[in-house]
C-alpha cells in the first residue's frame, strides 16, 4: 500500500471482534424466547447499521416491540466486550506504527457506533494512530452505499484514487471499489468463505498483519 491516505474498517479488520457480533443475534433472540437458526440473518445484518438491524428484526418477530430497544440492548451488550475482551488483531499496531511513520493520514470508518470504538480504541492504546473516526451510524447509511468513505475523503480533502480502504467484508470492499478507492482485504475468520470473493474486489489483500514487512 503506497497512498497518502488510509481508512481502515474496525471489526474484522483491525479488531478481532466479529465472533462476539456473530454471537449477539442468537443470544438477543434466545433470551426473547425466540428459537431458530439465524444464520441467514446473520449474513443479511452484517450489511446494515445497529439501527438499521433493528427495524428489520421488530418486522420479523413482532414480539420483539420497539426497534429502540433492541439497539439498546445491543449496545449495552457489546460496549462491555469493546471494554473488557475484545483485543486488537496480532500485527496491527506494527502496520499502524509503519504508516504513522511514513507520514500516511489514517481514519476508521466502521458500521459500529463510534463511542464504542473510541472506548475500545482507548483502552488498546490505537486511537493515537488515526485522525478521525466516523460511524455509518452518524452518515445514517451501511456499506453497501460510499457515503462514509467520501465523507472520509472530505476530512482527508483527497480524491478517492490516493486513498486505500481496508475492508474484511467483501460487500464494502465492492461498495469501496465501485466508488473509485484503491482496495485492500483483509482476512477474518468471520468471512473465510468469502475470502476467495474478497480478494477478487481487492487491488491487494492481507492475509495475516503479522506477515507484512
Amino acid at each position: 500500500m503506497n497512498k497518502k491516505y488510509a481508512i481502515f474498517d474496525m471489526d474484522g479488520t483491525l479488531l478481532d471482534s466479529m465472533g462476539y457480533w456473530n454471537n449477539l443475534l442468537e443470544e438477543f433472540l434466545l433470551s426473547k424466547g425466540i428459537k431458530e437458526d439465524v444464520t441467514a440473518l446473520i449474513q443479511q445484518v452484517k450489511t446494515m447499521t445497529v439501527e438499521q438491524s433493528s427495524v428489520m428484526l421488530a418486522q420479523r418477530f413482532p414480539s420483539l416491540g420497539n426497534p429502540r430497544d433492541f439497539a439498546q440492548e445491543a449496545d449495552r451488550l457489546m460496549a462491555k466486550h469493546y471494554l473488557e475482551d475484545i483485543p486488537v488483531k496480532d500485527g496491527v499496531r506494527e502496520y499502524l506504527e509503519k504508516l504513522k511513520a511514513q507520514g500516511v493520514k489514517m481514519c476508521v470508518a466502521t458500521i459500529t457506533d463510534r463511542a464504542l470504538l473510541e472506548m475500545c480504541f482507548r483502552r488498546l492504546g490505537i486511537d493515537k494512530y488515526f485522525d478521525f473516526t466516523l460511524s455509518a451510524n452518524e452518515c445514517g447509511k451501511g456499506k453497501d452505499d460510499p457515503e462514509i468513505y467520501l465523507r472520509a475523503c472530505e476530512k482527508f480533502g483527497a480524491q478517492p484514487q490516493n486513498v486505500a480502504v481496508f475492508e474484511d467484508a467483501p460487500y464494502a470492499l465492492e461498495t469501496a471499489k465501485k466508488a473509485g478507492f484503491y482496495t485492500v482485504a483483509v482476512y477474518d475468520d468471520g468471512e473465510k468463505n468469502n475470502w476467495e470473493k474478497a480478494k477478487t474486489l481487492a487491488d491487494e489483500f492481507i492475509a495475516d498483519w503479522t506477515e507484512i514487512k
